[in-house]
């Protein structure tokens, strides 16, 4: 069974992120989308809103699965009996560091492959750090996240 598991803070799912869940949908028998719960930063969203936002965002994905993880992804990925670490690019930019986090998964887990997949190019230049600044600032989000992720934001910035 070729389970890939597609690590990141969802804070929150934009219509990118839904886009490589898609595809690796496709892909994968099983794709298991791992929020990280990460204590030394402070997300918009605590790990069960965001969880509940992916799965409300992925509901008619009948092989995404939504966990969330924390310490090291590498550990998950064994614990889940995942052999491949899904890894969204959108730029150039975003590789030097998502390389060197691939090497080092390598480094402690040889059985693990880390593959690269790019967003669509319609949201290339799409990041949550940008959603929650616009939605902060009272811009519309409606094409950038799905519905019921705009209506949390709009909770939250109330």
């Amino acid at each position: 069974m070729k389970i890939a598991v597609y690590p990141g803070s969802f804070d929150p799912i934009t219509y990118g992120h839904i886009d490589i869940i898609d595809r690796a949908s496709r892909l994968f028998d099983n794709v298991i989308v791992a929020v990280l719960n990460n204590p030394s930063k402070a997300p918009l969203f605590d790990t069960e809103e965001r969880m509940d936002m992916i799965r409300n965002a992925t509901s008619e994905l009948r092989n995404v699965e939504v966990d969330s993880f924390s310490g090291l992804l590498i550990d998950y990925v064994d614990q889940k009996g995942a052999n491949t670490v899904l890894k969204g690019l959108r730029a150039v930019s975003d590789f030097e560091y998502e390389l060197q986090m691939a090497l080092m998964n390598r480094k402690l887990n040889r059985n693990v492959e880390t593959i690269f997949m790019m967003t669509s190019s319609r949201y290339s230049f799409l990041s949550s750090s940008l959603v929650k600044e616009v939605a902060r600032l009272g811009g519309c989000v409606k094409e950038l996240v799905p519905d019921y992720v705009s209506e949390k934001l709009l909770e939250k910035n109330k």
